[in-house]
């Protein structure tokens, strides 16, 4: 899809503003970018920060959590909101023609919140943690992570604890919004049918105020370990997760890890769902992936099976992940890769809000933009040699960590022999 090369602009204040015109729609994806997320947390704060996103929807001093809801539906569009480890966001769809109130609005609930009915919402997000305990599958992404980074901020759930959620004070959490939702740690980004002067426009208006002395807020380093964790709780399957350290989300070797996170796991023809599901039926989910932070990271792999299914599955994974060492990737299987890749990236960037989020995370998170040509460039110039470096690096089975959710912790440290003895000991 045609359309122009992104543009930035920094406001005096620090504030940035990006956006990718598209000429050919008549929607905007307009999104808030915050630099703060769980990893900004400390112990006592856990979950402050997917906190305060649901309050931002409860209403400010001139629109309440009704009108919002009746404003943003009157348009036809569609407002959500998201926190991650290091950035929380509020984005919203709608036709160009709204561009103006839908602005007006988000900036109002993101800047302004006045916390009405915490109380009722306390409950609400009490009963999505409950919900989560509930989803083994997702949870070991989460145990996974506390066996790699330990009591970093890195290492606990972004959705936080119920204890925390259901004591922490108003003033408390007004504090913590009006230390990190300044000026200087903001992005506004959009895509679609947007004019980028008007919204630098929009955005100076919205931020007259001066921002004041505060810094962006800078999280502790992270700390990567090799462990086990296990989280018991009577299940249908275990849910198993094995991971390393991975790279930072600016790291030029980000593009060849996509490519070989795509011949491992992350695709239908990928060496793990070929030869766990496909070959042997030993599970419906099995998949690899790549989380990346400001400066560092994980790799990890997942397989969901039935108790009778564990140790054959990890026995499975430990030989693929060998095999990924020992053997060299072909040719074939390198090009299918960086085509797929290339392939998902092109189609994704016909979505404005595709677009709208890949501008608003990288520039909050000071990685560069690229154009879609430059990316296509980037991943077609992954070579055989740079693939073979990470998997040695990343994927090797003696750095892994573990992590399940499942019946009995002894079927699944057991069942590690099968990929790194020393972890089922």
């Amino acid at each position: 899809m045609a359309s122009e090369a992104p543009r930035l602009t920094e406001l005096p204040s620090g504030l940035r503003v990006v956006t990718d015109a598209m000429p050919s729609v008549r929607s905007v994806a307009l999104g808030f970018y915050v630099g703060v997320g769980s990893r900004n947390e400390g112990r006592e704060e856990a979950g402050i920060s997917h906190f305060l996103e649901h309050l931002l929807f409860k209403g400010t001093e001139r629109f309440s959590s009704t009108e919002i809801d009746q404003i943003f539906d009157g348009m036809g569009a569609e407002i959500n909101a998201g926190t991650g480890k290091e950035t929380t966001s509020v984005y919203a769809r709608f036709l160009d023609q709204h561009l103006e109130r839908a602005y007006d609005v988000m900036a109002d609930m993101v800047l302004r919140p006045s916390y009405p009915d915490i109380d009722s919402e306390r409950q609400v997000v009490i009963e999505e943690i409950a919900m989560y305990e509930d989803e083994p599958s997702d949870r070991v992404h989460d145990v996974l992570a506390d066996a790699l980074f330990g009591d970093h901020p890195l290492g606990r759930p972004i959705i936080g604890r119920a204890d925390v959620i259901g004591s922490v004070p108003v003033p408390q959490i007004a504090a913590y919004h009006d230390a990190r939702y300044v000026a200087q740690n903001l992005v506004v980004a959009a895509a679609g049918s947007i004019d980028h002067d008007r919204l630098v426009a929009l955005t100076e208006e919205a931020f007259a105020a001066p921002a004041g002395d505060v810094a962006r807020f800078e999280p502790a380093p992270a700390v990567e370990r090799s462990t086990v964790r296990f989280h018991e709780k009577a299940t249908e399957q275990y849910h198993l997760c094995l991971g390393g350290p991975g790279i930072a989300r600016a790291d030029e070797r980000r593009f060849a890890l996509r490519v070989l996170d795509t011949i491992l796991g992350g695709s239908s023809s990928s060496r793990l769902f070929q030869e766990v599901r496909e070959k042997r039926g030993l599970a419906y989910a099995v998949y690899s992936y790549a989380s990346q932070y400001a400066d560092s990271g994980h790799v990890g792999v997942y397989v969901g099976t039935r108790p009778d299914n564990v140790s054959a599955a990890m026995d499975v994974i430990g030989a693929e992940l060998r095999r990924l060492q020992d053997e060299p990737i072909s040719a074939t299987e390198l090009e299918r890769a960086k085509e797929n890749v290339k392939g998902r990236t092109v189609l994704a960037m016909e979505s404005t809000s595709a677009r709208m989020g890949r501008l608003g995370g990288s520039v909050v998170m000071d990685v560069p933009v690229l154009t879609l040509d430059e990316l296509v460039a980037a991943i077609d110039a992954v070579s055989h040699d740079d693939v073979t470096e990470l998997a040695r690096v990343m994927f090797a089975p003696e750095l892994m960590s573990a992590a399940g959710v499942g019946a009995d912790e002894q079927a699944f440290r057991s069942a590690l022999d099968a990929v790194n003895p020393a972890l089922a000991a």
